[in-house]
């Protein structure tokens, strides 16, 4: 059993979680996640490890679907039954220069830990973070700390730029030399990121597509990267964003949308 030390609700349906983990949380590293299982009847899930410290994990989830719901409700002093990581292939630190790292809604948890490594390799770090609205957004002042500036976009205008987080980095890439993009978040808003940089700057996403055992033998993950097949849970989660067959990837996320309504309650959803 994992024990919950702490939940807190982070922004709009996203929460934080703090579980007693030793074991995982002494060997993560940035860009690693883990799966989780509430309970014997409960699905496995991936998260990636929003951070970590000495014997506990982190994790920041959004509330979509019947999991989710069900995680959203657990308090201090509940546990989880099941928690299995790190898994996936961790970021490739280095010193690359100057880089720019992009976080679209959930997506602005697991690039924190990537960013503070990054910066702490001695690069110039651009953290560019993006919601629907204010309301959605979190951690502006995290990011301050660990990165050189904190960029903000929002599609009502209710923060920072009106508009997305690629019409921020267009900006940017006309003002300076940018060496490496990382970006994190929705497929869709990773595509439009990969398609800005395209030909002009080696750009870097993690992918979170449909998974069960989070090790490579499932086959669930699948993704298409440079025309080949790669499991995203140990080929990935990181791969070339330029590379991505970006429409499968999407119309595959798809595959389960019925059966997570009638999950959810919905009947109509339900097959019979």
């Amino acid at each position: 059993m994992f024990p919950v030390l702490q939940k807190r609700k982070l922004s709009e349906n996203t929460y934080l979680m703090e579980i007693e983990a030793p074991e995982i949380a002494k060997k993560a590293k940035a860009g690693q996640f883990l799966v989780l299982r509430i309970d014997e009847k409960g699905e496995r899930i991936p998260l990636t490890i929003a951070d970590s410290d000495k014997k506990v994990i982190t994790i920041v989830f959004l509330v979509v679907g019947k999991t989710t719901t069900e995680l959203s409700l657990l308090k201090k002093g509940d546990s989880l039954l099941d928690v299995v990581g790190p898994l996936g292939n961790p970021s490739k630190i280095q010193e690359y220069g100057n880089v720019v790292i992009i976080g679209g809604g959930l997506g602005i948890a697991p690039i924190y830990p990537i960013t503070k490594a990054l910066k702490q390799a001695k690069n110039k770090v651009t953290a560019i973070i993006g919601a629907k609205s204010k309301d959605h957004l979190f951690w502006e002042d995290r990011f301050k700390e660990i990165s050189d500036r904190v960029l903000i976009a929002t599609d009502d205008g209710s923060k920072g730029k009106k508009g997305f987080v690629s019409d921020v980095l267009k900006e940017l890439m006309q003002k300076e030399k940018i060496d490496l993009v990382i970006a994190i978040g929705p497929p869709i808003m990773m595509k439009a990121v990969s398609d800005v940089t395209r030909d002009r700057i080696k750009t870097i996403v993690s992918l979170n597509p449909i998974m069960v055992d989070g090790m490579g033998m499932c086959g669930g993950c699948r993704v298409v990267v440079d025309g080949k097949v790669k499991f995203a849970c140990c080929d990935g989660p990181e791969f070339n964003g330029h590379q991505i067959d970006w429409s499968e990837l999407m119309n595959r996320n798809k595959t389960y949308s019925d059966e997570e309504k009638c999950a959810l309650g919905d009947a109509g959803r339900c097959q019979k």
